[in-house]
């Protein structure tokens, strides 16, 4: 089925000219052209204006393959292209976007340039995604009719544009450009001049904690980016996206972010100065945190630090049987994925009533598997006979490995790990669910801290892939190794991390959610327009203000805490905004109103 075009005289915008024509010039074509308008692309280079002209063929050659046009609209779409290598081909546009590379020198020239060629009308955007755009208008000839005009990457595919004016520019010239990225099919959000704009200046604060987490060897590439990917549903994770922008691409975006915000998390890590200065700059070198098969491709080879498949570890304890103590969502679901991989499982609670009721949370789950054809109503039956609710642990007796999710708070946890240290017997592998405190803590709390170590489970338990393996100082190896086989027969992914704050997902996905609570403190950005950003731009499943009301505020703002205590970085510290709404009682989904209201059930 061929897709609708757009009505081209619904907009003033009809003639426009994409100077430079690499990925993202070609893409931003592409999309203006499919979209009924005259394209005039430009390049320096003949030879990369004639590539941008194939990579065009092939991909309009590919939705005909599709159906996704005939071969007459791709004709169309051909015929309304031209390209050339001299900027005067653009005297004639309605509107110029600028795509060249991330120097206000190269920028500064062309916005020269065009001034003596085009209009006094037309409209000159820059797609700057890291540069200000108000120093570029101010030295423009006609600084009310320039602005930023920012796609994402690849630009047929992501429907996140953000419109950015400067202090300069005049409200008709963002008008046009916000109507004309609707009639391409776009999603705009309108946004001031500042570095990163909303969606690249919580990303790449993101990125660089990422970068600097690998840098301080506290847990592998391949973990750290399997964690983000599988603990927070992103497509890529934060390395492997690094090297698909361009770490030299990066650097100057934090670089310039960081010259306005002398914030501590937008100093790019030294290792991304490291590699852009060694030429390791990504895919498109061959070579960045991960090593390619060739310059631009996507295909991840071996390399020194790839870990070997199946490398031999300490051999690990034998475990039949698990106890989980505690009664809540995430002791119920531990429970059940235990016992779905055919383990014993001790289901221990302060009290009988509870450790029963928790049983039954799990038979509605099971119930619920066998509904939607994930399980027979037999399997569901002998997954919940492995379960025995008890009302002490003193059940746990015969355990081999005890898992705790009861409440974070260390007290609570010290308690009960001084209990398990009474009860459990010798050899019993001790684990503590915690997300945001010293595993260490509760090993001492035993006579036995080198068989306490942490497994940081994501709620919902059964749903969710990712295990964070947190070792201590005191962990014997042979407890990790235990852990790990654990976790691949319960069919989770283990990563391994230290005891230190956070471990790898709360440490990278709260500092961004406490910038994006920032930016509406700064009233740089709504809510609606932050989330948007989010997932149009960045692939996010969930908004930021979407995910802070799920978690849950109080919850949030507790890890916050945590995380300002360990690292002592003034930029992690809670957002004001955070601690208001917690303190009023708006804690998100769960009491009605949190960032937004929601209906009372």
């Amino acid at each position: 089925m061929a897709t609708p075009q757009s009505d081209p005289s619904l907009s003033p915008l009809k003639t426009i000219a994409v100077v430079g024509l690499g990925t993202m010039g070609t893409g931003i074509t592409e999309v203006l052209a499919k979209a009924g308008r005259e394209v005039i692309g430009i390049d320096v280079s003949e030879a990369q204006a004639a590539r941008s002209v194939a990579a065009l063929e092939t991909s309009t050659a590919r939705a005909v393959a599709r159906g996704r046009l005939t071969e007459q609209e791709r004709a169309d779409v051909l015929g309304r292209v031209r390209t050339g290598t001299d900027l005067t081909a653009a005297a004639d546009a309605d509107l110029v976007i600028e795509v060249v590379p991330e120097s206000y020198d190269i920028k500064h020239q062309v916005f020269r340039e065009l001034d003596g060629i085009v209009r006094p009308e037309t409209i000159l955007a820059t797609g700057t995604n890291a540069l200000s755009v108000t120093r570029l208008a101010a030295d423009s000839a006609r600084p009310e009719r320039v602005l930023g005009l920012h796609f994402f990457n690849p630009a047929p595919a992501m429907k996140l544009v953000e419109v950015v004016s400067s202090v300069l520019t005049a409200p008709s010239a963002v008008a046009a450009v916000t109507d004309l990225a609707i009639e391409l099919g776009k999603e705009p959000v309108a946004v001031g001049d500042r570095p990163g704009f909303v969606a690249d200046g919580l990303l790449f604060g993101y990125l660089n904690q990422a970068a600097a987490m690998y840098e301080a060897k506290y847990a592998s590439r391949e973990d750290i980016d399997a964690a983000m990917r599988l603990g927070c549903g992103l497509p890529m994770g934060p390395l492997a996206l690094l090297d698909l922008i361009g770490v030299d691409t990066a650097r100057t975006v934090l670089e310039a972010m960081y010259a306005e915000s002398r914030d501590r998390l937008h100093a790019p890590a030294p290792i991304l100065k490291q590699l852009s200065e060694a030429g390791l700059t990504g895919r498109k070198s061959g070579r960045g945190f991960y090593t390619y098969e060739a310059p631009g491709s996507a295909v991840v080879v071996r390399d020194a630090l790839t870990p070997l498949d199946g490398a031999a570890l300490t051999p690990g304890r034998t475990v039949r049987s698990v106890g989980v103590a505690g009664s809540g969502t995430m002791a119920s679901g531990i429970a059940e994925v235990f016992a779905k991989a055919g383990y014993e499982v001790v289901l221990a609670a302060r009290s009988e009533e509870k450790a029963q009721a928790a049983k039954a949370r799990i038979g509605k789950s099971l119930d619920r598997s066998v509904g939607k054809g994930r399980m027979t109503a037999e399997a569901a039956a002998q997954t919940l006979d492995l379960i025995t609710p008890a009302g002490s642990y003193d059940a746990f007796a015969d355990v081999d490995l005890a898992v705790e999710a009861v409440a974070e708070d260390l007290e609570v946890k010290r308690q009960l790990f001084a209990t398990l240290d009474k009860v459990c017997k010798p050899g019993a592998v001790l684990a503590t669910t915690t997300s945001s405190l010293p595993v260490v803590a509760c090993a001492r709390a035993t006579s036995r801290p080198q068989d306490v170590i942490g497994m940081h489970f994501f709620n919902p338990a059964p749903a969710m892939k990712l295990v964070e393996v947190v070792r201590t100082v005191l962990t014997a190896e042979d407890v990790h190794a235990t852990v790990r086989e654990v976790c691949a027969k319960i069919r989770k992914h283990a990563v391994d991390c230290g005891d230190r704050a956070g471990f790898i997902v709360n440490a990278l996905l709260f500092p961004y959610l406490n910038n994006a609570i920032k930016m509406v403190e700064e009233h740089y950005a709504s809510l609606d327009d932050i989330d948007a950003a989010m997932k149009l731009g960045g692939g996010y499943p969930m908004g930021p203000f979407e995910l802070l009301d799920v978690v849950g505020l109080d919850v949030s703002l507790a890890i916050e805490k945590v995380l300002h205590r360990e690292f002592r970085d003034p930029g992690l510290a809670p957002a004001p905004l955070l601690e208001h709404l917690v303190a009023a009682g708006c804690l998100g989904r769960k009491t009605g109103r949190g960032f937004r209201e929601y209906a009372r059930r």
